[in-house]
């Protein structure tokens, strides 16, 4: 025994902490993309795609579903009680509001506010670690299109690497949703996987697959996209036709199939 080891042992000084192991999901597994309910998995399935607020699957690889850059509509009001200056604001001081899912923007102009976004973000990182999820997808990535040229692509990236490393850090792996755009910044920003929507739609799973070695999860809405996405990259790519609301098993209007 050294006599560096010695004295760190007689001063009882504590070991680094070892950060947690992160597990990445693997190429082509079977997948359910269950966010607007959870329900049993169909045979076969090796990873599923879960609202936060849902427990996860057992003895599945689980995705936590996070709404990380933008505001819940059911939200809205506790933003507006705790951190209204954290909602994106326009020139008249308008709420910014993603029309299509009436969803607040939130506000990553600044390093200060990114920061504070991360800590109220990065809770509900650990509430998934704590429930026994391996993964998280923080949606909305791209909310910086929908900003009226309020936030930059560059807002975007730096916060989303706030995220990626408080996700490590709990043991979770990160997922890119969506943003084609934003591939060549992947690994800077510290992605390890990527669940795409419509990448068949709109020509982008080449992309998906390249930056991140087949670990996409890819959800397409229409069937001729998912035969597409099946006849072009069904042997390699974990691939789902899922209804536009995402409805649970049972629910009138449901729809699932896998390559």
């Amino acid at each position: 025994m050294t006599a560096a080891l010695v004295s760190a042992c007689s001063s009882g000084a504590a070991a680094p902490e070892r950060p947690p192991h992160v597990v990445r999901p693997t190429a082509d597994a079977d997948f359910d993309y269950q966010i607007g309910g959870p329900y049993r998995p169909p045979s076969g399935v090796r990873a599923v795609a879960r609202d936060r607020g849902a427990a996860p699957a057992r003895g599945l690889y689980n995705i936590c579903y996070v709404n990380a850059f933008q505001a819940q509509p059911d939200a809205l009001d506790w933003w507006r009680a705790n951190h209204p200056d954290l909602l994106l604001r326009d020139a008249h001081d308008r709420l910014v509001i993603d029309e299509d899912w009436d969803e607040a923007l939130l506000d990553l102009s600044t390093a200060a506010k990114r920061a504070r976004l991360a800590k109220i973000v990065g809770a509900w990182f650990d509430g998934c670690a704590d429930a026994g999820y391996q993964a998280v997808e923080p949606d909305n990535l791209d909310s910086y299109t929908r900003s009226q040229g309020l936030l930059t692509s560059s807002d975007a990236v730096a916060f989303a690497k706030l995220l990626a490393g408080r996700a490590h850090a709990a043991g979770l792996a990160v997922g890119q949703k969506n943003t084609a755009e934003l591939l060549s910044r992947h690994a800077a920003t510290g992605f390890d996987f990527a669940v795409a929507e419509e990448c068949a739609r709109y020509d982008e799973c080449g992309q998906y697959a390249s930056a991140y070695d087949d670990r996409v999860f890819v959800i397409e809405y229409r069937a001729a996209d998912f035969a597409r996405a099946c006849r072009a990259w069904g042997a390699r790519l974990s691939i789902v036709l899922r209804d536009l609301d995402v409805r649970p098993a049972g629910a009138k209007g449901y729809v699932r199939k896998a390559c």
